[in-house]
C-alpha cells in the first residue's frame, strides 16, 4: 500500500496551515448577529483569498440576498474525470455565555493538542483541511485527479435561508458528479464513522388566546378557560404512552433501515452513563418505546417542544388567569417523510384538540427535508476505502440527528452527498470552548486528498 499522498505536505506545511487557521478563526463571522455581518463578509473575502492562493483560477464571492458565499473551481482534469463539489460554511454560532469560555472565543489557542475557538470544528477548521488538501495535491503533483469545485456558505448557522435559491440560480456552474461535505463528525478517533443520512426539520410557533386581557384569578378563576392549562394539555398530547408522535399519518412514510445500516448501528459503541453526562447530566433517558437511544436520535422521527410560555414569569406571584399562551414545536423527520406533509397534519391535530372559541395562530418556522446517501454508490465505496486507509479500520455508518442544507445540495445538483467529517462528540459544537482535536484535523487533511484520488479512479 502506498503512503498517503499528503503525509509529507501536512508535516512540512504544518506551521503555515495552523497560522492560516488562526487568522480565519479570529474573524467573528456570527451570521445570527447583525452587528457581525461585516465580519461575515470579511470571512468570505478571506476564504476567497485562500482559495486563490491555493491554485484555484476561478474564485468568486457570491451574493445571495443575505450573507455571501464563496465559489471556486479548478476544472483541468479533463471531461472524462469526475467533478467533485466540496461544501462547507464560514459563518459561526454566537459565543454566549461568554463567561464560560476558558479563553477568548476569537483568540484561538492550541492547548493539549486541541484548537480552542469558535468555528474551530464548525466549520472553518473542517473547510480549511479540504482547501489545504487541494493545495497540497497541486503543489506536490501539479494537478488534481478530479475537476474540483468549492462552495462555502455564509448563512448555514441561521438555517441557510438564501441557499436553495442560490443553488437553483447557479446550478449550471455548480454541476457535479459527487458532493463532499465536511461538517459532521465521527464516533471517536478509534471508531471512525461516516454520516449517511441527516434528519429533516419542520417547526411551528403556536399562539393561543382565550380572552382579550388577563383576568383576576379570584374573580374569574375556575369559570373561564385558562390558556396556560390548554397549552400544557396540547404539548403533553403530542406523544402517546409509548412515546410516539400522535399527529395523524406521521409515521406513514417512515423508511426502515437496510440490513447493512442495522448491522452498522448495532456495532456502534454506546455508554449510557457517558451519554447522560454529555447531555448535561440528565438523570434518565426516554423516548419512543422499542428503540435504543442511538435509534431515537438518528433514525427515528421526533417531536420536541422547544418553547412553552404563558402568564407571569417574574418574581413572586401574580394572581391572574392569563389571556394568552403559546408553544413552539420542532419535528425532526427521517427519509421519505416530507416537510410539506407535516403542516396540514399538525393543523388537523390542533383542530381536534382546541375548543371552539379559542383563537389559534400557527406560524411555520421553515422546513428542511431529510437527506440520505445511497450506500451502494461507487463514491460511497471510495469514501469507505479512504477512511479505512487513514484511520486504520472501515467506517461505521451513522445517521446525523441534526439538519442542514445537504438535502437541497443533493436534490438540486442531482448528486450523492458524501460526509467526510472528523468532529468528535465532545467537541462542544455551538457551546463554549468549541474545539478541534488537531490530530483529527491532520488526518482529515490527508483523507480529503486521498478521497479525491479515490474518486478520480472511480466509475462515474
Amino acid at each position: 500500500m502506498r503512503p498517503p499522498a499528503l503525509a509529507d505536505y501536512a508535516e512540512t506545511e504544518r506551521t503555515r496551515i495552523v497560522e492560516t487557521l488562526f487568522e480565519w478563526l479570529r474573524i467573528p463571522s456570527i451570521s445570527a448577529d447583525p452587528r457581525c455581518h461585516g465580519y461575515v463578509r470579511e470571512s468570505a473575502d478571506f476564504c476567497a483569498e485562500m482559495l486563490g492562493r491555493s491554485g484555484f483560477a476561478e474564485v468568486a464571492v457570491l451574493e445571495t440576498g443575505g450573507l455571501p458565499a464563496v465559489y471556486a473551481e479548478h476544472c483541468q482534469a479533463g471531461p472524462d474525470a469526475p467533478t467533485v463539489l466540496v461544501y462547507g460554511h464560514h459563518d459561526v454560532q454566537p459565543v454566549d455565555p461568554l463567561d464560560l469560555w476558558r479563553s477568548p472565543p476569537f483568540e484561538p489557542a492550541i492547548v493539549d493538542g486541541e484548537c480552542l475557538a469558535r468555528g474551530a470544528i464548525d466549520d472553518k477548521g473542517q473547510t480549511l483541511y479540504q482547501i489545504e488538501a487541494a493545495r497540497g495535491l497541486l503543489r506536490t503533483g501539479g494537478r488534481l485527479p478530479v475537476n474540483l469545485k468549492f462552495l462555502v456558505e455564509g448563512e448555514e448557522e441561521v438555517g441557510s435561508p438564501n441557499f436553495e435559491p442560490l443553488l437553483q440560480r447557479e446550478a449550471d456552474r455548480l454541476a457535479c458528479d459527487v458532493i463532499v461535505v465536511s461538517d459532521t463528525g465521527m464516533i471517536s478517533p478509534e471508531v471512525p464513522s461516516t454520516t449517511v443520512g441527516m434528519r429533516g426539520l419542520v417547526a411551528f410557533d403556536v399562539a393561543l388566546r382565550t380572552a382579550r386581557t388577563d383576568l383576576h384569578s379570584g374573580m374569574w378563576g375556575g369559570a373561564v378557560p385558562n390558556p396556560a392549562r390548554l397549552a400544557a394539555q396540547l404539548v403533553a398530547g403530542l406523544h402517546d404512552e409509548r412515546g410516539r408522535v400522535t399527529l395523524p399519518g406521521f409515521y406513514d412514510r417512515v423508511r426502515e433501515l437496510s440490513q447493512m445500516e442495522k448491522r452498522s448501528l448495532e456495532a456502534q459503541p454506546f455508554d449510557e452513563a457517558a451519554f447522560r453526562a454529555s447531555a448535561g447530566g440528565v438523570a434518565y433517558l426516554e423516548g419512543e418505546e422499542g428503540y435504543s437511544p442511538l435509534e431515537r436520535i438518528g433514525v427515528r422521527p421526533t417531536a420536541e417542544v422547544v418553547g412553552l410560555h404563558s402568564g407571569y414569569g417574574g418574581p413572586g406571584i401574580k394572581t391572574i388567569v392569563p389571556a394568552t399562551s403559546g408553544f413552539k414545536v420542532a419535528f425532526r423527520l427521517v427519509p421519505e417523510q416530507r416537510p410539506q406533509d407535516v403542516e396540514p397534519s399538525f393543523r388537523s391535530w390542533l383542530g381536534e384538540r382546541v375548543p371552539a372559541g379559542v383563537e389559534v395562530e400557527v406560524t411555520p418556522e421553515g422546513g428542511v427535508a431529510p437527506a440520505l446517501t445511497p450506500l451502494d454508490h461507487p463514491a460511497m465505496a471510495a469514501l469507505s476505502r479512504t477512511i479505512e486507509a487513514v484511520w486504520g479500520r472501515p467506517p461505521l455508518y451513522t445517521r446525523e440527528g441534526g439538519s442542514g442544507p445537504e438535502e437541497a445540495l443533493g436534490r438540486i445538483l442531482a448528486a450523492p452527498v458524501l460526509f467526510l467529517g472528523v468532529g468528535l462528540p465532545d467537541d462542544r459544537i455551538h457551546a463554549p470552548n468549541e474545539r478541534m482535536v488537531m490530530d483529527q484535523f491532520w488526518k482529515g487533511l490527508i483523507a480529503a486528498g486521498e478521497l479525491l484520488i479515490e474518486l478520480g479512479g472511480s466509475p462515474r
